[in-house]
């Protein structure tokens, strides 16, 4: 585990030594309605349940997504007195001042004294961003040693990666959204010469359209080599995960006791989906652990 402290000058991090910081992961993309706070939340209760020590931070203070499922789930273990772990949580609401400079100002100053609070607390920090090219996200971005990126399996999706040729299929040029986080991770290594791990989860995957699927493959194994990411299989369509919201429950709590939900077929294969999102992360600490899940 690093053994840096992490600070804020003007919108990059400055990092200088200091004991056991935690891991931080960092939830990005350019879209909305990817699955991000579903994905982030599962990571979150899978490390608390695997024993370590969680915060989070959730950056989309305006729709607070992820704010909202723990919320919910501190709700429902406090009305049926349940044994659920927590993580501790901070949110980020969108500053009031209608100043630009200042606005930025005054939501880099709460993020980072959030940010500080968590990260020698904790033995992972996971940040949601929102699901906008926005200044708050592109400064969570900069904090990332593990940035994960879930994205629907589709060309729709895939655009945020990357322009495709429409007859060719091949790959025109990365997206915005890649040359952001390539800015992002050069700013890392110039500061700290840390690289950003980026891990790009395929997610909401179908049982159909098999065709298409293949093009997707093919065409994010070439922009792994190119824009330097890892490609990790994300979780199956299935209604259960957004149903599992209004109760702040998780895979990994459907045979805890008193919670009350009969485990399927459907919630194995989904709880073997996440196992196997989990190990991919290559998270440290994680070596010998995650087959626990």
């Amino acid at each position: 585990m690093s053994n840096v402290t992490v600070t804020v000058e003007k919108s990059t991090p400055e990092i200088d030594a200091q004991p056991t910081r935690a891991h931080i992961i960092v939830v990005g993309n350019a879209k909305g309605g990817s699955g991000k706070s579903t994905t982030a939340m599962h990571v979150v209760v899978s490390l608390l349940t695997l024993g370590f020590k969680v915060g989070v931070v959730d950056l989309d203070g305006k729709q607070k997504t992820l704010g909202r499922y723990i919320e919910n789930r501190q709700g429902y273990v406090t009305k049926n007195n349940l044994d659920l772990p927590m993580p501790s949580l901070k949110v980020i609401e969108p500053s009031p001042k209608k100043n630009m400079d200042e606005a930025q100002s005054d939501e880099r100053s709460r993020f980072v004294a959030a940010l500080q609070d968590l990260v020698y607390e904790n033995n992972f920090v996971v940040i949601d961003c929102p699901g906008a090219d926005s200044f708050i996200s592109k400064l969570g971005h900069s904090f990332a040693d593990t940035l994960l990126t879930p994205m629907n399996d589709s060309f729709i999706d895939l655009d945020l990666l990357a322009k495709i040729d429409e007859t060719t299929m091949e790959v025109q040029r990365p997206s915005w959204y890649s040359e952001m986080v390539w800015e992002q991770r050069k700013r890392r290594a110039l500061i700290d010469k840390h690289k950003i791990d980026w891990v790009v989860m395929r997610n909401r995957l179908s049982h159909t359209d098999a065709h298409n699927k293949r093009h997707i493959e093919k065409i994010l194994s070439k922009l792994a080599s190119r824009i330097s990411f890892r490609a990790a299989p994300g979780f199956g369509e299935r209604v259960i995960f957004r149903e599992l919201f209004l109760k702040g429950l998780t895979m990994l709590d459907l045979n805890k006791k008193g919670v009350g939900i009969r485990m399927s077929m459907s919630h194995v294969a989904a709880r073997h989906e996440l196992r196997h999102l989990i190990k991919s992360l290559e998270l440290p600490g994680l070596e010998d652990k995650v087959e626990n899940l």
